[in-house]
């Protein structure tokens, strides 16, 4: 679909509207101007007819007539021939007159006269008036059909009509009458300057009409080029607002409508911001919420999964054993106790798994809440290696802890204990016949990193990453001879991720080397 903007809209309408008013103007001027002039000049020459008569009514000096009458056809452009009856038919005497005597038109219009001095004149005065009034006559310039001049010359004692001078050729305006005194008055208007001046105003306004046109439009077009520029500034941010882009605002100070609507606009900017912000935060959490249920369930299905195999191995031991002193399947009695003691071990195996699994799941969900606390991390160590000795001893493992305490820091000292009672047991259980497990600190700015090294066999590269995966065993074999479940290094995740500290595990030239750090900042 095609557009056309709104200057250009507005400017066509504009221009139509000035083009439309000049041209009913000039079309009414080209029509009309002609008549009206006529018309004025008619109403002019009546007032000019009754001027005269207090002339001549008023002054008695006929110098002073003719100089009042000179000035009053200098004044209006109008020329006039007065007479004044005498007593005998078809005699008058000429008073004033500015037609040149002895032209034709002098002539024409003096036998006018005579018509009237005769026909109304004298008629009135010998009571000869009816018989007039009942006959048609036609003067100069009535047409059949046309109300009679005569009779509106006796009603009025004027009458005004257009006539065109037989000896010139020329139109004219002409005014006939009388007055009381028994003057005969003849004026004459031409009417070739009427048309000429008609003509020359209507081509004038029809050449000011062009340029007003072109002048109007050059004015319009840059007017309505301010008029519609806050237009395209609030199409432009209203077409950014639907691409979501809320920083553009409208900036109009016209004082009128298009300044209410740009602040509504901006209002109505601003709170679409606001409201989309607060859905995309709402979204945002129930994203988050979806996220935590689906991870949720996965590691209910996890745990599920890694529960029944681990639980698998022992349950088939104890069933197996139970169901041997069931069937007195041994008679002697060191039989039977190794029986029982296969089904006690497997059952302690299968309580300390629980339990582990119980404190690890209260971790991932969040259900245990740090008890952050500031305490000697050195004395914490060295009580847990007091308590542990007995087991160094059994492999003949010598233990090498150098620091001085006290040593703080901030943490929940029970779960750290955990942490560190699972670096120790791991380290224990993997540590070489005769060999070395050492324990040091590393500070790092307000860390504190704390080593837990094994001498030992290296875990291949590719399997550090997943120590920290429940149940998962580099040597399966080996990790059930001792009793492990692959769930201890999953709790030492699980805490540091919660305590929002680094963790991890390296390997060394000649063992293991398993770290996490504490907060020892003031």
């Amino acid at each position: 679909m095609k557009y056309y903007s709104i200057r250009f809209k507005l400017t066509a309408i504009l221009i139509f509207i000035v083009g439309f008013v000049i041209y009913f103007t000039w079309f009414l001027n080209h029509a009309f101007a002609e008549r009206y002039y006529i018309a004025s000049e008619k109403a002019n020459i009546v007032s000019t007819f009754q001027e005269v008569k207090n002339v001549l009514g008023d002054s008695d000096s006929q110098t002073m007539v003719n100089e009042e009458l000179e000035q009053i056809s200098n004044s209006t452009n109008i020329k006039m021939m007065i007479a004044q009856s005498s007593d005998y038919y078809f005699s008058q005497v000429v008073i004033f007159s500015n037609l040149i005597d002895g032209s034709k038109t002098y002539e024409e219009i003096l036998g006018y006269l005579d018509q009237i001095r005769s026909q109304v004149i004298l008629g009135r005065e010998e009571g000869v008036f009816d018989e007039y009034m009942a006959r048609k006559r036609i003067f100069p310039g009535q047409a059949d059909g046309e109300e009679d001049n005569f009779v509106t010359l006796i009603q009025k004692g004027y009458f005004v009509t257009q006539l065109t001078d037989r000896a010139s050729g020329q139109k004219g305006i002409y005014l006939f009458g009388f007055t009381d005194d028994n003057y005969l008055i003849a004026m004459r208007v031409a009417l070739e300057g009427i048309q000429d001046s008609a003509e020359i105003s209507s081509r004038f306004l029809t050449y000011t009409g062009m340029s007003g046109i072109l002048i109007g439009s050059i004015i319009i077009f840059f007017v309505s080029t301010r008029f519609t520029r806050p237009i395209k500034d609030m199409a432009v941010v209203a077409n950014r607002m639907t691409h979501l882009d809320f920083d553009a605002k409208v900036h109009v100070d016209t004082g009128d409508e298009l300044e209410v609507l740009g602040n509504s606009m901006n209002q109505m900017s601003e709170k679409l911001e606001s409201t989309i912000a607060d859905l995309k935060a709402a979204n945002l959490e129930l994203q988050k919420d979806i996220e935590k249920k689906e991870q949720i369930d996965e590691m209910r299905k996890e745990f599920l999964s890694h529960v029944s195999h681990e639980l698998k191995t022992p349950i088939a031991l104890i069933q197996g054993y139970a169901e041997g002193l069931k069937e007195n399947i041994t008679d002697d009695e060191e039989s039977r106790d190794f029986y029982c003691e296969v089904i006690a071990d497997e059952a302690q195996k299968m309580n300390t798994m629980v339990k582990k699994l119980l404190t690890l799941n209260q971790i991932e969900f969040g259900n245990q809440q740090l008890n952050m606390q500031r305490f000697d991390i050195c004395q914490m160590i060295r009580n847990k290696l007091a308590s542990t000795q007995i087991l160094f001893a059994k492999k003949n493992n010598t233990v090498v802890f150098e620091e001085k305490g006290p040593v703080y820091v901030w943490a929940d000292e029970f779960m750290i204990e955990e942490v560190f009672s699972n670096y120790l047991s791991n380290a224990l259980n993997h540590v070489f016949q005769d060999g070395v497990i050492r324990i040091w600190f590393e500070r790092k700015e307000k860390d504190l990193r704390i080593h837990v090294y094994n001498d030992g066999s290296l875990i291949p590269e590719k399997e550090l990453e997943k120590l920290w995966i429940k149940f998962y065993k580099v040597d399966k074999a080996r990790t059930r001879e001792y009793g492990g479940s692959g769930i201890g290094l999953s709790i030492v995740a699980a805490t540091m991720n919660a305590h929002g500290k680094k963790f991890g595990v390296s390997n060394q030239e000649n063992g293991v080397d398993f770290y996490f750090d504490l907060d020892c900042g003031n």
